[in-house]
This record gives C-alpha cells, sequence and structure tokens, in this order.
C-alpha cells in the first residue's frame, strides 16, 4: 500500500488544530486573545478550521491600549465579522482611570506593561478559564520555558518553576477555581513557518507587515513610527522611510524594518536572511532588562 506522508506544516497545523480542540474540550470558558497581528490571525484561522462545521467556541479578546496601528484595527474588525465570533475589547485608558495607574512617560511612552491589569480584570470579569495566546518559542528565551499549558494562579500570576509535564502531547487542563491556563498551539512554529503558512493558505494580513512609506523617528538606530503619542525633542528628526514591521505592539514600542518586500515571497525572503528574532529586533520594551518578557508573565502578561 502507498505510504502518506504529511507536509511539516501539515504536521504543526494537525497539532494546532489538536490544541484548540483540547481546549474547547476541556475548558468552560476559553477565550482566544486577539492582538491583530499576524500569530493571532493565524490562531483564527486554525480555529476556523478546528470548528469549521459549526461555531467558533470562544470569545476573541482584545486588549486595547489606545497606542494601536489603526491599520490593525481595522483589519480586527474585518476579520472578527467575516469569522462572526464575538469580540470583547477591553481599553488600558479605562484601567489607568478606574485603577489610578500612572501613565508612562518619555520620549515614546509604551502602555505594553499596563495590558497585564486590563487582562487580569478582564479574565475576572468573564470568568474565562483559558486564554489561547498566540506566543512561539522563538521569540524570546522566557515563551521557551512555558508549556502549551501553561497554568496561572489565582493571582493571574505565573511561575516558571511549577510546570506540568506534556509526555506523549497529553495536556492536563485540571485548575482550582479562579486559576487560568493559557493555551499556546502555535508554540512549536517558527516567524518562518508563520509565513510560509500564510502563503500556502492565501491568509489575509494588515498592509503595514508589508513595505510602505511611513514617518519615522530614529531611536538608537531603530525606525519608530511618529504619531501623536509620541513626545519629540526638537532635535529629533522626522524622515519618510520604506519600511515595514516584522511584529504588532504599540505604535509607540514596535520598531520597524527598512524592506522593500511588498509580497509574502520578498518577507520570505527577508527573514531567511536575518538572523535576530523578530522580537530581539523589534521590540524595545523587551530590551528594558534581559529578563523583561519574563518578568511580565510572571505578573499575568500573555
Amino acid at each position: 500500500m502507498p505510504t502518506y506522508h504529511l507536509d511539516y506544516l501539515d504536521q504543526l497545523e494537525a497539532e494546532s488544530i489538536y490544541i484548540l480542540r483540547e481546549v474547547a474540550g476541556q475548558f468552560e470558558r476559553p477565550a482566544l486573545l486577539f492582538s491583530g497581528g499576524k500569530d493571532s490571525i493565524v490562531l483564527a484561522h486554525l480555529a476556523s478550521k478546528a470548528f469549521r462545521y459549526g461555531k467558533i467556541p470562544f470569545k476573541f479578546v482584545h486588549v486595547d491600549t489606545g497606542h494601536n496601528f489603526q491599520e490593525v484595527l481595522n483589519f480586527r474588525d474585518q476579520l472578527v465579522n467575516q469569522l462572526e465570533v464575538d469580540l470583547v475589547v477591553r481599553k488600558v485608558e479605562d484601567t489607568i482611570k478606574k485603577k489610578g495607574l500612572t501613565e508612562p512617560k518619555g520620549k515614546f511612552p509604551s502602555r505594553n506593561w499596563l495590558q497585564t491589569f486590563t487582562l487580569l480584570d478582564t479574565i475576572e470579569e468573564f470568568e474565562f478559564d483559558a486564554c489561547i495566546g498566540g506566543a512561539r518559542r522563538d521569540e524570546e528565551k522566557a515563551r521557551a520555558k512555558e508549556r502549551i499549558f501553561s497554568v496561572r494562579d489565582e493571582f493571574g500570576q505565573w511561575d516558571p518553576k511549577l510546570q506540568r509535564p506534556e509526555l506523549w502531547s497529553i495536556f492536563n487542563g485540571k485548575i482550582h477555581k479562579g486559576e487560568n491556563v493559557r493555551v499556546f498551539p502555535i508554540s512549536n512554529w517558527t516567524e518562518l513557518d508563520i509565513w510560509n503558512y500564510i502563503r500556502r493558505e492565501k491568509i489575509e494580513l494588515p498592509s503595514i507587515y508589508f513595505s510602505h512609506d511611513r514617518e519615522v523617528v530614529d531611536l538608537n538606530g531603530q525606525w519608530i513610527a511618529n504619531s501623536h503619542h509620541a513626545s519629540l525633542d526638537t532635535d529629533d528628526v522626522i524622515t519618510t522611510k520604506k519600511i515595514r514591521y516584522r511584529t504588532v505592539g504599540d505604535m509607540t514600542c514596535t520598531a520597524a524594518v527598512e524592506s522593500k518586500a511588498k509580497t509574502i515571497d520578498a518577507v520570505i525572503e527577508e527573514i531567511v536572511a536575518t538572523r535576530i528574532s523578530e522580537r530581539g529586533e523589534t521590540r524595545i520594551d523587551d530590551r528594558v532588562t534581559e529578563a523583561a518578557m519574563e518578568d511580565r508573565k510572571k505578573g499575568g502578561y500573555f
């Protein structure tokens, strides 16, 4: 009899779909954390495949910092309408006012770390017992420490030394009241895998992932978008560059890369040639300290 071999993208897809179905089977109130970035868009695509004969069985949740790219917000609304899913949007601005939090200061003030407060409040509000995220292990070393089912305690905190074994792809979703699990279905994917899958599946993305002209400011060798959120110095020079974004975060903490890549194939060629992870090259907030991401995750960051 002929032997059937799965393509590696088929294997990754099958694993992710299996994980998403495990979430639906093991949890009562799961949610998908949706930023409008390429990884969460791929997750949404995988969810539509996993539950193609019915409604996707969890809400989509977006924690809006107020510093998002408008192109991404427009794409978010377009996609959730297309998928006919329930979208929950909670704003960091509201959390700042409610809790009396200190607004970040500086030339490019990022609200990224404040997302944790809004996320934990949203989890408590809707009693979510599982939150699906688009983190990948090749992005940042702290993310490589987590299991696919990563337990958070009743305070939303993560203990990297207290993790469950996941032998033979058996995922343990048993939790106590008040706890929740962060689930990472694309944990075994790389940035290159994501883009190859996007090409194969013909998945649409926000335009900022491809080369375009944008006003930017040089910050220690990185190009940051000029926006009304920035407080520029008098000697800062605003220039227009052909850039694209490898990852999507706040306008104030995500750097662009100079690029002429206007197509998926051209983007893939650039990724193959680079030796720096997307977060390592473009996320300013990860450079605050060597353990910046891990510290945020311990406090409840996704």
